[in-house]
């Protein structure tokens, strides 16, 4: 089979390059050639920036026709604009990587399936936009532009990446979990949530690319471990063989008024139960979740530290800083309201 892969090098990507490249599949990368080492060297690269519209477009025409397109990095609408314009007519099969994010929070009902209404807040641009990518797609299909397949990964991690965390990015949480200092987590750290190994998630788009059932259709590939975000932290520290540090719970309103920025996911996204209905995949694409949240964070861990990419915990002082204002706000609550124990 004749793949087209936009982008290739990403954390899911990357293993879809890999897996269809070990299937024997014809496997062309559309990317910008920033990260070649993952690519599998029988694999075809074809180097441009698919925010140059105009190049994209022409360079796709050149390439000829794929059985399968899968665009795993279109994020906003005119990038959806040129994706049709780029492969209207040149693909028996398109596949967007879209998310879980698009549905409406929080939802109506437990587990999420894909029949929920999909209206995600303006002001979770990540989300809206797309949202938006998949209605114009969902558009060009119904006009018969090509068969389309759209896949809604959760939170996906993998070797190559540090873990997420309440604040997203930043790797000096993981050293804090090693050196037992305490950790921020938005709410009472009850909310639900769900994650998956890339490698698991992958396999689910190489499946759907050989896969006449699934094209007009829509699937979840998510994490089965339904986890509080206590339990996941927790599981981050069995990883590395360590006590499960303290976690500092602190509200979420509060986390965004002090710090709209840092904590704009804990609003929009963290905050709410993340839990999908893989039954879908599962019929029709063979998904199955088969790397368990410990194995997977622990091989992570130790990609990481193969590679030094746990930065030291002083290297980012946020969490001190939000502790000791913590600190300090909840003593002064505890004074001011010293009056109404005596009263009790």
């Amino acid at each position: 089979m004749k793949t087209l892969i936009v982008g290739g090098t990403g954390l899911i990507s990357t293993a879809i390059t890999r897996f269809m490249s070990e299937r024997g599949d014809d496997v062309t990368v559309y990317n910008r050639g920033v990260t070649r080492s993952d690519i599998p060297g029988d694999a075809r690269i074809i180097t441009g920036n698919r925010r140059d519209f105009a190049t994209f477009e022409q360079r796709m025409q050149e390439a000829g026709h794929f059985d399968c397109v899968i665009d795993m990095v279109c994020f906003e609408p005119v990038e959806a604009a040129s994706l049709i314009r780029a492969v209207e007519g040149r693909t028996g099969h398109l596949i967007f990587c879209s998310t879980v994010d698009v549905y409406t929070k929080p939802a109506a009902r437990y587990p999420i399936r894909e029949d929920e209404p999909r209206r995600p807040d303006p002001d979770f641009p990540y989300a809206y936009n797309k949202a938006v990518c998949e209605n114009l797609l969902l558009e060009a299909e119904a006009r018969g532009a090509f068969p389309l397949t759209i896949i809604r990964p959760a939170y996906t991690y993998g070797e190559g990446r540090g873990l997420l965390h309440s604040f997203r990015g930043r790797t000096t949480v993981l050293d804090r979990v090693r050196k037992g200092l305490p950790i921020v987590v938005h709410g009472d750290g009850q909310s639900l949530w769900a994650s998956c190994h890339r490698d698991d998630v992958a396999r689910a788009f190489v499946s759907a690319a050989s896969n006449s059932v699934a094209r007009g259709e829509q699937y979840h590939v998510t994490g089965e471990e339904w986890m509080t975000w206590n339990q996941y932290f927790a599981g981050i520290a069995e990883a590395m063989g360590v006590p499960t540090p303290e976690l500092v719970h602190i509200p979420t309103d509060l986390l965004t008024r002090a710090l709209p920025e840092q904590a704009h996911w804990c609003l929009v996204n963290f905050q709410y139960d993340n839990i999908f209905d893989n039954a879908a995949a599962h019929a029709d694409l063979g998904f199955r979740y088969t790397i368990p949240w410990v194995e997977g964070a622990r091989r992570v861990i130790e990609w990481l530290d193969v590679h030094g990419g746990i930065e030291p915990y002083d290297a980012d002082p946020l969490m001190d800083r939000i502790i000791a204002a913590w600190g300090r706000a909840s003593a002064g609550m505890v004074d001011d309201l010293a009056d109404l124990r005596e009263e009790v």
